[in-house]
Formats: structure tokens, C-alpha cells, sequence
């Protein structure tokens, strides 16, 4: 059987992460190096999360509504033998993404969007008739903008100017109302509480400009054919996006201020594995691991006001587990079956990703028809429930994810 038919068919299912554990929607197929000749194949994705939570009653109660958007998401991969043993491979995606958009309640208006285009440039080479080696270099351009809503900000400060407050009451009562910590105290509650009551608006905008950064892609594996077993190790190094960003907020005096801000997309380690059961019978699977909790949005300007806050952040790393069967009906037809799993972590989640882990089912096939390839298949996910730093609870919160890829073998 070819091992690749089956292996081929989950890569359709690969655009989910980014409504649990990070913001990646699309890997590179790099099974597609190990396909015997030229390959062109095209993949396409549609996922449609809904997530929603409840408010606490001190935030007005409610629902905050679907705040997920819907994404498709689109990808090319080529691969060609240079020589008997030399292979080369170019795919093209988007491979990061996020769409987080509050239309009800206290947190509307509340908005982030993230959009990546990646490239990736890869060589193969078959060291023995079991063990090759992989590796190349990836672009990845990516561009990002937020929006946190006057009510939030305004909510924020006042808290802030309480908590001043009631320390600048305790430094008098301790060390005197001339000790420099009492007025310095006393200072930051009347600036706070002067923004908190201002009339101005302080809604807070970032827009980060189009940047590009390069990456590393490392990796090996063990191949036994006669028994479709395959072992593969794949390293990603880590990419620093450093961006050119503008803040605004009218009430805290920010106007147009420029500066730059460092982003990490985390590097990954993936384990991948297949191999023959039975006549026709194939499992598969993947360990990747993704240290996401370097992952931070942390701006300039917003950390200054709120006193060193990032804007948003991923606390955790995160595994992911995948495992599934495929099983091959004739030489036309084959189908498989998948589960994904993330563990919940706990903690604070961010309001801009406010999930904690999955379980989700794939399910699919493929056609083959000379040259062509044609695979699909719909993958169901329950997100694991998550609670943010307000109380907020988000409950109950499913996707739907769609996906379709084409080969040509030439």
C-alpha cells in the first residue's frame, strides 16, 4: 500500500490549532517529500468555531456572544527529485491566524486580528534506503492589529485608582502624609482617577505593520517500506517578528506613537509516525510540542499606562497528541479516522483566546484516479472550558473544521 495515500488524507484535517493551544491554522506537509516523483498538491480548509462565555454579574451579566470568526485557510506544496537520492520540496500557506471579534455585552468592541503568509524551502536527502535526513529555511510575513473598547480601559483605570488609593491611605497611616511613598501614591490616584472620569475616550489601538522574519526546519527520519513504517522527527526553530507598530488612546494622551514590538511564533518539535497493521490497514500519528508560552503581545504604549501589562499571552506550552487508522477499501478508495487531544492546563486564560484544550474526531478518505489524488474530510472538536482574569466563564465551546486537498503526480 502507499503509505503516503492515507498520511496525506489527515494533513486536510491540519487547520484547527488556532481555536485551541496557539494561533497555527496550517503545518507544512512535509509527508510530501517522501512521495515517490514530481508532486503538486493544493489543500484548502474551512473552520467554524463557537465560542462564547458568560459574564459575571459586576460586568453586567449576559452572554459575550460568538467571539470566534470563521477562517478558510489555503495552501500549495511542490516536491521534485534533484537526483536519485536529493529531493526538493517548496509549500506555501497561511500558516498563523487569529480572529477574535466581542459583539454583546462588557467586553464589545473588544477586537484582535493576526494574518501570516509562510514559505518553505526544504531538501531531503536519502542517506540509506531507511534513514533520511531534511532540512531548509522558512519565511513567514505576518501583520496584526487590536482594539480595547473605552469601557474596559476606563474599568481598568478605575480599579487601578482604588488600589492607589487605598495604598496612599496606608502609606499615611504608616510613614506620615509628608513621606514621599504617601504623596507618591496620592499622585497616581488623582492621575487615575482624573483618566478614569475623563470625557475623552480610551479605546486603545495597536496596528503592528507587515513583517517578515526567517525560521529553520531540521529534521530526520526512518522509513521500513515493505511494512509501510515510517518514523519522522521535525524541528522548527523559533521566529521574531519585530514590528513596526502605531498606538492610539485619546484619554491617556497616546497619539499616533510609534515604536517597535517583539513577537515570538514559538518553535516546534513534531514526532510522526505510520505504519502497516494489517493487509491494507495503516495507523498513524503525531506528538508535536509547541512552546507557546513564549508567545505574548506586549506593545509600548500599554505597557506604560497599565504598569507593564501585556496585551495578550499564552501561558502554557503546548502538546498535542494525535492519533488515528486508516484503511484502504480498493485501489480507488481508502478512509481513516482521527482523534486529536490537548490537555487543559488551567490558569487565567487570555480573552482573546479563551479556551483550555480539545478533543476532537476526524474523519475522511481519498480518491485516486491516475495522476490525481483526491482527499477530504470534517474533523468535530469539543474545546476544553476556560475562564478569564475577570471571571468570565467560557463553557461548552465546539468547532467545525472542513478540509480538501488535491495531488498531482507527474
Amino acid at each position: 500500500m502507499r503509505t503516503y495515500v492515507l498520511g496525506a488524507s489527515v494533513a486536510a484535517l491540519c487547520a484547527t490549532g488556532a481555536v485551541a493551544g496557539g494561533i497555527e491554522r496550517t503545518s507544512n506537509n512535509y509527508g510530501l517529500l517522501f512521495e515517490d516523483g514530481n508532486q503538486v498538491e493544493l489543500t484548502f480548509s474551512h473552520v467554524a468555531p463557537n465560542v462564547s462565555g458568560d459574564y459575571v454579574a459586576a460586568a453586567g451579566g449576559g452572554s459575550t456572544g460568538d467571539m470566534a470568526g470563521d477562517y478558510t485557510s489555503t495552501g500549495v506544496g511542490y516536491k521534485t527529485d534533484i537526483t536519485d537520492r536529493l529531493s526538493f520540496g517548496l509549500f506555501f500557506n497561511d500558516g498563523y491566524g487569529a480572529s477574535s471579534t466581542y459583539k454583546e455585552g462588557f467586553y464589545t468592541g473588544l477586537n484582535a486580528e493576526w494574518d501570516s503568509n509562510q514559505t518553505a524551502v526544504i531538501l531531503k536527502y536519502q542517506a540509506t534506503d531507511r534513514i533520511s535526513v531534511y532540512g531548509g529555511v522558512r519565511y513567514i510575513e505576518s501583520t496584526a492589529d487590536i482594539a480595547i473598547p473605552d469601557q474596559m480601559i476606563r474599568a481598568q483605570t478605575a480599579k487601578g485608582a482604588a488600589e492607589a488609593s487605598a495604598a496612599a491611605t496606608a502609606a499615611e497611616a504608616a510613614y506620615g502624609a509628608s513621606d514621599p511613598r504617601t504623596i507618591g501614591a496620592q499622585n497616581l490616584a488623582a492621575t487615575l482617577s482624573a483618566v478614569a472620569s475623563s470625557p475623552t475616550s480610551l479605546e486603545f489601538t495597536a496596528n503592528a505593520e507587515t513583517d517578515g522574519a526567517f525560521g529553520y526546519v531540521l529534521g530526520a527520519a526512518y522509513e521500513i517500506p515493505d511494512i509501510a513504517l515510517r518514523v519522522g522527527l521535525t524541528w522548527q526553530n523559533a521566529v521574531t517578528h519585530e514590528f513596526d507598530t502605531t498606538e492610539t488612546s485619546l484619554g491617556y494622551g497616546v497619539v499616533g506613537v510609534g515604536s517597535t514590538t517583539e513577537i515570538e511564533l514559538p518553535q516546534s518539535l513534531a514526532l510522526d509516525f505510520q505504519t502497516g497493521v494489517a493487509k491494507d490497514t495503516l495507523v498513524f500519528g503525531q506528538i508535536k510540542w509547541t512552546e507557546w508560552s513564549k508567545w505574548e503581545v506586549r506593545t509600548q504604549e500599554y505597557e506604560r499606562v497599565t504598569g507593564g501589562d501585556a496585551i495578550t499571552g499564552i501561558d502554557d506550552d503546548v502538546i498535542t497528541w494525535q492519533l488515528g487508522v486508516g484503511r484502504r477499501f480498493s485501489d480507488a478508495f481508502s478512509g481513516f479516522a482521527r482523534v486529536t487531544y490537548e490537555k487543559s492546563n488551567g490558569g487565567i486564560a487570555s480573552r482573546l483566546a479563551p479556551t483550555d484544550g480539545r478533543i476532537s474526531l476526524g474523519l475522511g478518505g481519498t480518491y485516486t484516479d491516475g495522476i490525481m489524488t483526491i482527499r477530504g474530510g470534517v474533523e468535530f472538536a469539543k474545546l476544553g472550558d476556560a475562564e478569564d482574569a475577570s471571571g468570565t466563564k467560557f463553557e461548552d465551546n465546539t468547532f467545525m473544521g472542513l478540509g480538501a486537498a488535491m495531488t498531482f503526480a507527474f
